[in-house]
């Protein structure tokens, strides 16, 4: 349950139809490309209508009646064929207007979970954010293609039939009076259970996509640590519930397809009996209850279609809910917290901060003097990641406060946070384009001779010289894969054309125990030269070149000072550089 909070929330039926309506707007000429898609479905409908009524006519022309079969039979082939090209063109314009204005809603989602504070998104799950953004997308796709031509088509057919019968005989309508509520109370029971149904099955799938994202991403730890069994049932309980859940939803649509034999039952029974009595008295002739007939038959297709829609659009507007959830309510822009131009100095107050299951730091008191370089060590789990990212304003603090240049960190604008902070951990992302792309990412406008300057200061240059195309060269997901130590490079070049005031290098140079340690280590040494530096040391050597060392254990600072002063005090800090030391040699 405590999980389940921390999720983006489902919008309400006001705020969907507002975001819905603000899409359409957004989307040229949609409104009267809509309209002409209803008109064009709903007169696909009326030929439809018109097809049984031709069908009763042949049937009293071969009883003796008056006519010419070839006339009746070139206009009921005109007929199918209007009605079919009519219904063609209408769901093409409304298949066309749905994805233009789904694909806006994917933009919208995407761009306000990017702006929204990074913590929001951790404490949701990715695998929630990209659930909605890519099996509700998929859902909602198809639920709006089927469910708006079918509507539109079943209503306007239902609606012309029984116009149409009643002009045949008033005592036709017997049949919609008597079968109405039998469908109405179908319909009441389904949408009573399959929402909260439907909204079910699309979190246990979010719940699986966040499961398998997990094991994906690291699964470096996991073989470490031999849990591949342990995260192979998780996943598996994982996508059992999405199993169940799916099956207990379309339960639901069983039961109702129960109601609507019986419906279909009592429509044709009563239609039987109405025509029978209407040509034993002469009212009518049997072509004309024929076509009655008929119509009602056609009209159990419109009416399944409309009630069995039913189910596409629950689980569609399920779907819905969840993505206008994330866009509804924007994250505000910061304004300009008036800060002066960046200095780089930090002070931490008191500062707390809780996971839910207990303090991970407390009462940490820190002061970073511009210009200098501090590090934090310890053992795993003793908090230097969540000080690190409290300081980038990754956390908000439960209690205490975090300043930079004296401002807290939550109050400056994406603009004075830009100016001010940068945060480089151990798993970096080489995004997918050219390398001139990815670099100027951290400063646009910046000219080819500032790339490649950036590059070689961070001792880029022995895998950037073979490259044949230079800053051209793709790189990422769609091009060359970068070594983790040039894509480490990579990343501490942006620092530098970033420029900011203040470096957070969280175990950034992790990798420098791999082939490449010296430039690695060179390169952070470059970024954080004349800049306020925090450093989450992985390894004491380079703790030992900071102007001072924090130790932390158990999420609290327990000793400050050089090197050499906490060396010399034979506390934690002597015994973590002993083991070390030991550990190397």
């Amino acid at each position: 349950m405590a999980e389940a909070s921390l999720r983006f929330p489902l919008a309400t039926l006001a705020q969907v139809r507002r975001e819905v309506g603000r899409q359409l707007r957004r989307t040229p000429h949609a409104a009267p490309w809509f309209l002409v898609s209803v008109v064009l479905l709903s007169l696909g409908s009326y030929c439809a209508v018109l097809v049984p009524q031709l069908l009763g006519r042949i049937v009293d022309l071969v009883r003796g009646g008056g006519g010419d079969l070839r006339t009746i039979g070139a206009t009921l082939v005109i007929v199918a064929v209007v009605g079919a090209v009519l219904n063609a063109v209408g769901f093409y314009l409304v298949a066309r207007i749905s994805e233009r204005v789904i694909a806006n809603l994917r933009e919208a989602m995407v761009g306000t979970a990017l702006g929204l504070p990074t913590h929001r998104v951790e404490d949701a799950g990715t695998g929630d954010l990209v659930s909605r953004s890519t099996d509700d997308i998929a859902e909602l796709s198809s639920a709006v293609t089927e469910t708006v031509p079918i509507l539109t088509t079943s209503a306007f057919t239902i609606l012309a039939t029984v116009v149409a019968l009643f002009t045949l005989d008033w005592q036709f309508l017997i049949i919609p009076a008597l079968v109405a509520p039998v469908y109405y109370l179908a319909a009441r029971r389904y949408l009573s259970v399959a929402p909260a149904r439907y909204a079910a099955e699309r979190a246990a799938m979010a719940e699986r996509a966040r499961r398998v994202l997990e094991a994906i991403r690291g699964r470096a730890t996991v073989r470490a640590f031999s849990m591949e069994q342990e995260m192979h049932t998780e996943i598996g309980q994982a996508s059992w519930a999405v199993v169940t859940r799916g099956i207990r939803a379309r339960t639901t649509m069983l039961i109702l397809n129960t109601w609507m034999l019986c419906a279909e039952f009592l429509m044709l029974s009563i239609a039987l009996l109405i025509g029978y009595r209407l040509v034993a008295a002469g009212s009518l002739s049997v072509g004309a209850v024929t076509g009655a007939v008929l119509m009602l038959i056609r009209l159990r297709g419109p009416m399944n279609m409309f009630m069995r829609v039913l189910d596409t659009i629950q689980s569609g507007y399920a779907s819905l809910a969840r993505i206008v959830g994330v866009v509804a309510d924007p994250p505000a822009q910061v304004p300009d917290a008036g800060a002066p131009a960046p200095q780089g100095r930090v002070s931490l107050r008191g500062v707390g901060f809780s996971y839910g299951d207990g303090w991970a730091v407390r009462g940490i008191n820190l002061d970073i003097e511009p210009g200098q370089t501090v590090a934090l060590v310890g053992a795993s789990g003793a908090g230097k990641t969540t000080v690190a990212a409290l300081l980038a304003g990754l956390r908000v603090p439960d209690e205490g406060v975090v300043l930079v240049d004296g401002f807290p960190v939550s109050s400056l604008s994406d603009r004075e946070r830009k100016a001010r902070l940068a945060m480089v951990s151990q798993e970096v992302h080489v995004f997918s384009g050219t390398l001139r792309e990815d670099l100027t990412l951290a400063k646009p406008g910046a000219d080819d001779e500032e790339l490649v300057a950036a590059l070689r200061a961070v001792r880029a240059q022995s895998w950037f010289d073979d490259f044949a195309d230079g800053l051209d060269t793709v790189v990422g997901a769609r091009g060359l894969q970068l070594e983790p130590v040039a894509a480490q490079q990579l990343a501490l070049a942006r620092v530098l054309l970033l420029s900011p005031a203040i470096v957070i290098m969280d175990e950034a140079t992790a990798e420098a125990g791999s082939a490449g340690a010296g430039a690695l280590e060179a390169a952070a040494n470059e970024v954080t030269k004349g800049r306020t530096a925090l450093v989450v040391a992985h390894r004491l050597d380079q703790a030992a070149r900071a102007d001072r060392i924090l130790v932390m254990d158990h999420g609290e600072i327990i000793e400050s000072g050089t090197h050499e002063e906490l060396r010399a005090r034979g506390g934690m800090y002597t015994r973590l550089w002993s083991a070390w030391s030991a550990g190397r040699n």
